[in-house]
């Protein structure tokens, strides 16, 4: 009896999933920014693709991290705005604010260290597939890239994190 090849997926459910669970980030970020801001030790890093289409920002920040670049929204964040398709916000880089735009479809981690939940996406330029997951490991604690020049971004390195 020959084997039937598997069907063709003409409903592309995996970009579905994709988009539903931007949905989730969209939704946090929608919570983070009602009255009151971000419930508990709740807190994001948002890792994305600096050059998507669509990511907006000082030219000097997005070019020292040609790849990407996670942020952190915790304590020092402002002007916060969340649309259909991107989130902007203003943060401080080198003690100067600068403000993002970045578009979800580049968006490759969503994580909140409070509760250890972690989402991975595929972004647009990126072919390597994710998925997601929900970290239960203490050891799983972000850490924080410290520089000595007080003139650097605090940016953080989730590399521990990545599927290896």
């Amino acid at each position: 009896m020959a084997k039937e090849p598997p069907a063709q997926d003409l409903m592309n459910y995996e970009a579905m999933a994709q988009e539903a669970l931007r949905g989730v980030v969209r939704a946090a970020l929608r919570r983070a920014n009602a009255p009151g801001g971000l419930p508990g030790a709740h807190h994001f890093y948002l890792t994305f693709k600096t050059g998507a289409a669509g990511v907006e920002g000082p030219e000097e920040l997005l070019s020292r991290y040609p790849d990407e670049m996670t942020i952190v929204l915790q304590h020092q964040f402002w002007d916060l705005e969340i649309g259909d398709e991107a989130f902007g916000v203003t943060l401080k880089f080198g003690g100067r604010p600068q403000s993002l735009r970045v578009p979800y479809a580049a968006l490759t981690r969503f994580y909140d260290p409070s509760v250890q939940f972690l989402l991975q996406f595929d972004a647009e330029d990126s072919p390597a597939s994710s998925g997601v997951s929900d970290l239960r490991s203490p050891a799983a604690a972000a850490a924080t890239v410290e520089s000595s020049d007080p003139e650097a971004p605090n940016v953080v390195s989730l590399d521990h994190f990545r599927k290896k």
